[in-house]
């Protein structure tokens, strides 16, 4: 029988702190979630491994996965959240990110495309004792201005451009953090809002699962 216990540890000590990552409220989190509960039963024994964990149907036109814990963790420490933020998350997924986002923020509004995913979500986070997040479905790139501003936008995974109508969600002086995808290589980048205009910087190169809904259109060739 696998000790989800055990691996949860091994998690935190091989992949996340090896990995400059000094908030220990993001490490608190990670060793007391278990993020197996998020997992489909048919990938629960790799939900430790310093990998993406899928979490839809492989056929799926864009599937979805969880990233590696220790992108999720970069991705967490780049938010530089307060424990009385309000954060809003793109790209629900099944809810891990949103479970360990609810262990340090005030409240988490979490949005996500597709229903199915939004309802396994929403069991998950019931399961594991989680009150503090919001599901909303809705379109991912659309964010959801009806709880804006925010102190902090986390979309969770990779986009190739970040829209201007999420940075507008942003409270002044709040964060956006995402992985820009561009010709293969991803980067994990945070904005900051500075009145009207919106400051950013490349924190590190990472590789996250796609998030569908920020898909360029496609170009006509002649």
């Amino acid at each position: 029988m696998i000790d989800f216990s055990v691996q949860r540890k091994n998690m935190v000590e091989a992949q996340v702190r090896p990995s400059d990552i000094t908030d220990r409220r993001i490490i608190r989190a990670m060793l007391s979630m278990p993020r197996e509960v998020f997992c489909p039963d048919s990938v629960r024994v790799t939900a430790y491994r310093d990998e993406q964990v899928r979490v839809s149907d492989p056929s799926a036109t864009m599937p979805r996965a969880m990233p590696a814990p220790r992108v999720l963790a970069k991705m967490l420490q780049a938010l530089e959240m307060g424990d009385q933020d309000t954060v809003l998350e793109i790209g629900t997924a099944t809810g891990y990110g949103s479970a360990i986002l609810s262990q340090i923020a005030d409240k988490v509004t979490s949005v996500e495309s597709d229903r199915q995913l939004g309802a396994t979500a929403r069991k998950a986070l019931d399961a594991t004792g989680v009150s503090n997040v919001v599901i909303i479905q809705g379109e991912h790139a659309n964010g959801h201005a009806a709880a804006a501003p925010y102190d902090a936008i986390m979309i969770a995974g990779s986009v190739p451009d970040v829209p201007r109508t999420l940075l507008d969600q942003m409270k002044d002086g709040g964060r956006l953090v995402a992985v820009v995808e561009r010709d293969g290589i991803g980067r994990l980048m945070q904005w900051r809002r500075l009145g009207g205009a919106f400051d950013s910087r490349v924190i590190s190169e990472v590789n996250a699962p796609k998030v569908p809904g920020f898909e360029r259109p496609a170009a006509f060739v002649f």
